[in-house]
């Protein structure tokens, strides 16, 4: 099974890193996708990033194209994503999703964290 946790927000300044960190409680990871969503107040929910389950493959929203990674470490059962050049329109809360063998990229996420909260003001 899988309980999604989110880590590593914060509030800092723009033009600051943040590494947010996505886990699973309850064993394994290297057999899911994941994928990382964000939403901001009175905003949709949009995707940021999202890793294939094998980690072959990234993908990016434009928005944050140059300044996030996402990776994996199966040996930790964790999922980063590595945030640079952060902006006040990143402020959000930020969510990780994960599915089994997902490529990471519209996949249909069976899994979903609390979020954690991440705000740069302007």
């Amino acid at each position: 099974q899988v309980q999604l946790v989110e880590s590593g927000g914060g509030l800092v300044q723009a033009g600051d890193s943040l590494r947010l960190s996505c886990g699973n409680s309850r064993g394994t990871f290297e057999r899911y996708g994941v994928g990382w969503f964000r939403q901001a107040p009175g905003k949709e929910r949009e995707f940021v990033a999202g890793i294939r389950w094998n980690g072959f493959n990234t993908y990016y929203a434009e928005s944050v194209k140059g300044r996030f990674t996402i990776s994996r470490n199966n040996a930790k059962n964790t999922v980063y994503l590595q945030m640079n050049m952060l902006k006040p329109e990143d402020t959000a809360v930020y969510f990780c999703a994960a599915k089994v063998y997902g490529l990471g990229y519209l996949d249909a996420y069976d899994y979903w964290g609390q979020g954690t909260q991440v705000t740069i003001p302007s």
